[in-house]
């Protein structure tokens, strides 16, 4: 697959922006590894292989064990998640899936469950990064490094 353009080089404003973005999100006091999970999940959903590759190693790198990771895309069945985490990762599938989903009452009742609306309100925002995120290396063929 061939990159099509580089969107870093085409519109510095419009990285720039998504860039202030994303360092807004990591200030927002969310867990890293909570933070990791939900860009890998979001990622995975989106078929974005660029952030699934980097969301994995940025997640190894902040202490995440590779069998929590392998799991992710079967959270519901594995044991390894907290229910913060369920919830979050919830949450993200609602979102990231929003024509299908509504964002639904059971998954805003069980992030009610575990997050403050501050982090509600933040979490969801991160969820949209990431998925600004996908659309722009999906769309323009971003692929990982060999």
């Amino acid at each position: 697959m061939n990159q099509r353009i580089d969107y870093y080089k085409a519109s510095k404003e419009a990285t720039g922006a998504m860039l202030a973005l994303e360092k807004a999100v990591n200030a927002f006091g969310l867990e890293p590894s909570l933070l990791e999970l939900v860009k890998l999940r979001a990622s995975q959903i989106n078929g974005c292989a660029f952030c699934v590759d980097l969301h994995t190693a940025d997640a190894k790198k902040a202490g995440e064990s590779d069998r929590r990771l392998h799991a992710v895309t079967v959270w519901r069945e594995a044991p390894f998640f907290t229910p913060r985490e369920r919830a979050a990762l919830a949450w993200t599938e609602s979102l990231t899936r929003l024509p299908d989903t509504h964002a639904s009452d059971a998954d805003y009742a069980l992030l009610r469950e575990h997050f403050s609306d501050k982090e509600m309100a933040d979490l969801t925002v991160a969820i949209i990064a990431i998925n600004g995120w996908n659309r722009l290396a999906v769309g323009f063929r971003k692929t990982p490094q060999v």
